[in-house]
C-alpha cells in the first residue's frame, strides 16, 4: 500500500512555506503570512500539521549541516574569534541531529590478567 500525499489547504500550505521560511520558526509570525486571523489558536493550525513540520524542521537542520561543518572548520583557522566556542557548540548540535555525530571507539586489551570464566547456567525442572 502506498501512501498518499497529504491533502492540504492553501493556507496551510502557506503557512508551512511561511514557517520555514519568512517566519524563521515563529508559529504566530507565519500564522498572520498565511492568512490566519489572530484569535486563531495555535494548536488549531499546528495540530493536523504536526508531523510535517517535524519533517520539514528536519530538512533545514540537514540543509544547514554543511554550514556547521563549515563554521567548524573556520574554527580551526580563527580559534581566538569572538564566540569561538558558542559557534562550535551550535554547529555540534545541528550535525548531531543531522545524524553525522562523533564516533567513538572502545578499546578492549587483555594484557595476560585474570579471566573468569563462569559455570553454565543451571535449568529449574521445578518452574512451569
Amino acid at each position: 500500500m502506498i501512501d498518499e500525499p497529504k491533502k492540504y489547504t492553501e493556507k496551510q500550505e502557506a503557512f508551512l512555506d511561511a514557517l520555514m521560511g519568512e517566519a524563521k520558526g515563529n508559529l504566530r509570525e507565519a500564522m498572520r503570512i498565511a492568512g490566519y486571523s489572530d484569535s486563531t489558536k495555535i494548536n488549531e493550525v499546528v495540530g493536523p500539521l504536526k508531523q510535517d513540520i517535524v519533517d520539514r524542521a528536519s530538512t533545514v537542520l540537514a540543509l544547514n549541516a554543511p554550514k556547521a561543518a563549515f563554521s567548524m572548520l573556520g574554527v580551526l583557522d580563527d580559534p581566538t574569534a569572538l564566540g569561538a566556542r558558542n559557534q562550535i557548540n551550535a554547529a555540534k548540535e545541528v550535525l548531531d541531529r543531522t545524524g553525522l555525530v562523533k564516533k567513538e571507539q572502545v578499546e578492549v586489551t587483555n594484557t595476560g590478567g585474570a579471566m573468569f570464566i563462569l559455570p553454565p547456567k543451571q535449568v529449574d525442572n521445578d518452574v512451569e
